[in-house]
């Protein structure tokens, strides 16, 4: 199942939450419910639905003197078969600028065109 799918399986709490964890980039638990204005075992049940979907990465940590998880967004698989020609990237990744009469840019090109599917 493809991460837009999970997500749109998600419950608006679940939602939220999720989009709470990539806004900071990751949160310590005990901060996570509170943000959310839910209770601890809400936003416990919301960051254990996360990670068992593989949204989220939860980690046990210390905080405050306090045992809680650290959650953070799971990293994402990504696809760059729409960058490739071939096992040739596409010359613009990386670069400010690229001239389009370059040879880089037309090999691209042509390995583009004469891929086979």
């Amino acid at each position: 199942m493809s991460v837009s799918e999970l997500e749109s399986e998600l419950s608006a709490d679940e939602r939220a939450g999720l989009e709470l964890i990539r806004e900071t980039g990751g949160i310590h638990q005990s901060d996570f419910w509170k943000q959310l204005d839910v209770s601890s075992r809400k936003g416990s049940r919301i960051a254990e639905a996360l990670q068992e979907s593989g949204l989220i990465q939860r980690e046990n940590t210390v905080y405050d003197g306090h045992n809680t998880y650290y959650l953070e967004p799971a990293p994402r698989d990504l696809d760059f078969s729409l960058l490739m020609a071939g096992d040739m990237l596409s010359p613009f990744i990386g670069e400010e600028e690229i001239d389009p009469q370059s040879d880089a840019f037309s090999q691209w090109l042509m390995n583009l065109a004469y891929e086979e599917y």
